[in-house]
């Protein structure tokens, strides 16, 4: 999309490659990350002013206009297909009558199978149900009738299950209103791109339906969707029986250590990416955590007493860490904890308040090596529940940083600056290190995104 200041995948491309980042909705920090929100347009022509939703009306209004686009709402589904020929599933409550089809009222419900000796199927694509001649043939109103034997799929409880979660006791209605109201929408949906259909888009038939009679306080039931990717085998492939490349975690438990196998898995690479096993990695996660647990019973550097060396480092990682967890970006978050014990190797004190800092950044991953080590540290309670590390944004910065020179946006030159440097003594040192992609040329501008990029447009 090219819109590095409301997308974060654009703003981390433009920042590792310095690139213009220029706003056009107002809100946020960009210096800082990528506003994602809502805001009036700026920078935009004639749709500065608008919201989102009104400038996309307009955008779309000005391209029918001028004939080169329409609005059109494209649809690509199919037929859901939900009766199993199987015992396991919600039995549908429908009896097909000779000349006539009823659903069961409400006083009938809820409708429960019927115990079987025999589950399989008498032959192909007929249900089990059928054996229970008893539970299949009623009489309604003086009419015979059968049950459907057709069960409804996975999907169906999976649709709603959510919502039952929040009140599962409740034997009066699908949940709690002002539960439901409480709780409602749920905050993260994490699922591989394989459920888009099967759970995702059914789900959210089942909760607009809901919605719309009333039943349920939000009409989207999921705030967030991220999709994780797929471990496969060391040959790259899908993991599977018949290929032989298929890793037993229980194995890898039994060798490493559950903790070895939850880093790994997550330093492996981006939450959303395909991912080939790689034997040597969840050995060096291994080798991670033991350093983790050698600097904590075996070097005697943990001391009640600050030591200035680490402040930097410390607050950096909190943050960052405290960041990518949010974001979900576990293989950078580990990378910074690695980085950060190595730095602590190198130093005679490990202030005992960095080391329980240090230890609550890791728990979510590591929780087993944490939670033992948390205990030597002199704690009776769990670390589960303590409040999580914060960081002074001051300490984060390092004395010097390297400040990218662009010139008519392509990297020239990068300039070793202390943070907050005045744009005049910035503006005189650019110009000197850049010189040559300047000579002959006149400056039309120059941009200065402050402690993050400089550039110096040329004509």
């Amino acid at each position: 999309m090219a819109v590095p200041a409301h997308d974060e995948r654009d703003y981390a491309f433009a920042k590792k490659f310095g690139l213009d980042i220029i706003p056009v909705l107002e809100g946020g920090d960009i210096s800082k990350e990528a506003f994602v929100g809502d805001g009036l347009h700026i920078n935009s022509d004639f749709l500065n002013g608008l919201n989102k939703e009104d400038a996309i009306n307009k955008m779309i209004a000005w391209l029918e206009e001028k004939g080169i686009g329409e609005r059109k709402v494209n649809y690509k589904l199919r037929e859901w297909i939900f009766a199993r020929q199987r015992y396991w599933g919600e039995p549908i409550p429908i009896v097909h009558l000779d000349d006539d089809m009823v659903v069961l009222s409400d006083e009938d419900l809820p409708l429960i199978l019927p115990k079987l000796e025999d589950y399989s199927p008498s032959k192909a694509g007929v249900s089990p149900l059928e054996k229970a001649t008893d539970w299949v043939n009623v009489t309604i109103n003086g009419k015979h009738g059968k049950r459907e034997t057709s069960t409804m799929p996975g999907s169906a409880g999976s649709s709603w299950y959510f919502l039952r979660y929040i009140d599962p006791h409740n034997n009066n209605e699908l949940a709690n209103k002002e539960l439901l109201k409480y709780w409602m929408p749920v905050d993260l949906y994490v699922g591989g791109p394989e459920h888009a259909v099967g759970h995702l888009l059914y789900s959210r038939f089942w909760n607009n339906y809901l919605y719309n009679k009333g039943i349920v306080p939000v009409k989207e039931p999921f705030a967030k969707l991220r999709h994780q990717g797929m471990i496969l085998g060391t040959n790259g492939e899908k993991m599977s029986k018949s290929k032989g490349n298929v890793i037993n975690p229980d194995d890898m438990v039994k060798q490493y250590g559950t903790d070895s196998l939850r880093v790994y898995e997550m330093f492996m690479g981006p939450l959303d990416a395909a991912k080939p096993w790689d034997p040597n990695g969840i050995d060096g996660s291994k080798k991670f955590l033991d350093r983790v647990w050698r600097l904590y019973t075996q070097t005697y550097k943990i001391q009640n007493k600050e030591n200035k060396a680490l402040e930097q480092v410390y607050n950096y990682t909190v943050k960052k860490v405290t960041n990518d967890y949010e974001s979900m970006y576990f293989n950078t978050a580990i990378s910074q904890m690695m980085i950060f014990i190595n730095t602590v190797y190198k130093e005679d004190c490990f202030p005992k308040e960095y080391a329980e800092g240090f230890l609550k950044l890791l728990n979510p991953i590591a929780p087993h090596i944490t939670e033992e080590l948390w205990e030597q540290l002199g704690h009776n309670e769990t670390i589960s529940y303590e409040t999580w590390p914060t960081y002074d944004e001051e300490k984060c910065k390092e004395e010097n940083y390297n400040l990218p020179i662009q010139v008519n946006g392509k990297l020239r030159a990068t300039l070793e600056i202390p943070y907050d440097t005045e744009e005049t003594v910035i503006k005189e040192k650019a110009h000197k290190i850049v010189a040559k992609y300047l000579d002959g040329k006149t400056i039309i501008k120059e941009i200065y995104v402050k402690n993050k990029i400089y550039n110096i447009v040329v004509k």
